[in-house]
């Protein structure tokens, strides 16, 4: 069952960068960026008491460079590819803690994986190398956000000091967004696609990961995780009809196995809040 609750914070997280996507036409990605941090941030406050500490000041500085960066990358490069090259930040903190030559080969796997997306995309033409800059930019903040997210975790926190950060993170984004979207960014249509967004890219996961990662083994909980990249690829031919070509799925599926074999290697049980699953996971959901 948990397995199961996991794989569907997966599936609403990567479903919810579908639709933020396609608000990009109507407030561009800063504005959906913005909208969607502040949305997220509220609702978090609702749940708990936002703690305000210099370790949810870092962790607010990496949510805002690693959603703004992710979502411009977005706006360039389809959404299963830009997953695929941002998982490459946690494998590859993952390498480097462990330090063991087997995690490196399973970077060393990963990065075949995303050589092999850059030669064809969904179109047949090469990728836009600004957006993968821009994913590239992602990943590293993402591996940033583990960090800070173990810092969160063990100062003792926990959702409030992930609600802190949101806050943070939303202050950072906003004036950029407003000065993209303007007043675009408030009215009705746009307001409700952006709680929508909000809900699955943020609250809906953190509820089902929460409830999972209590009986959940840590090594088990990274395989589900293994499996982002696929979601998105799912999410962005449904609803944004971004099929990839045969030979981008294969990059895709190495990144996969890659991820996976990170995954179980042996590593303790994670505990509580999703802050307090970095400390023991180098793997967590994004954005």
């Amino acid at each position: 069952m948990a397995v199961f609750l996991v794989l569907g914070s997966v599936i609403s997280l990567q479903f919810g960068a579908a639709f933020a996507s396609q608000l990009f036409g109507q407030i561009g990605a800063p504005g959906a960026t913005a909208l969607r941090l502040g949305i997220s941030a509220l609702v978090l406050a609702l749940v708990a008491r936002p703690k305000i500490r210099q370790e949810t000041i870092v962790l607010g500085l990496t949510l805002a460079g690693m959603n703004g960066t992710f979502y411009l990358a977005l706006d360039r490069i389809p959404l299963g590819v830009a997953v695929t090259i941002e998982f490459l930040g946690p494998l590859g903190l993952a390498a480097v803690l462990s330090r063991r030559p087997r995690d490196f080969v399973w970077v060393g796997l990963a990065l075949v994986g995303i050589v092999v997306l850059g030669v064809r995309e969904y179109t047949g033409a090469r990728l836009d190398l600004i957006g993968v800059a821009l994913a590239l930019f992602a990943a590293a903040f993402w591996a940033c956000y583990v960090l800070a997210g173990r810092k969160v975790a063990t100062a003792g926190l926990g959702i409030g000091g992930v609600a802190g950060a949101s806050l943070i993170a939303a202050a950072l984004t906003l004036p950029y967004g407003l000065s993209a979207a303007g007043a675009t960014l408030f009215e009705p249509k746009v307001l409700l696609l952006g709680t929508f967004v909000a809900l699955l890219a943020s609250a809906i996961p953190y509820a089902l990961e929460i409830k999972a990662l209590r009986t959940l083994e840590a090594a088990t909980f990274g395989v589900v995780l293994a499996l982002e990249p696929a979601a998105a690829a799912l999410a962005g031919a449904l609803l944004l009809g971004q099929h990839l070509s045969l030979i981008s799925l294969g990059g895709m599926a190495l990144v996969i196995i890659a991820g996976v074999g990170a995954a179980l290697r042996k590593a303790p049980a994670p505990r509580g809040t999703p802050a307090q699953r970095d400390a023991d996971l180098v793997l967590p959901v994004p954005q």
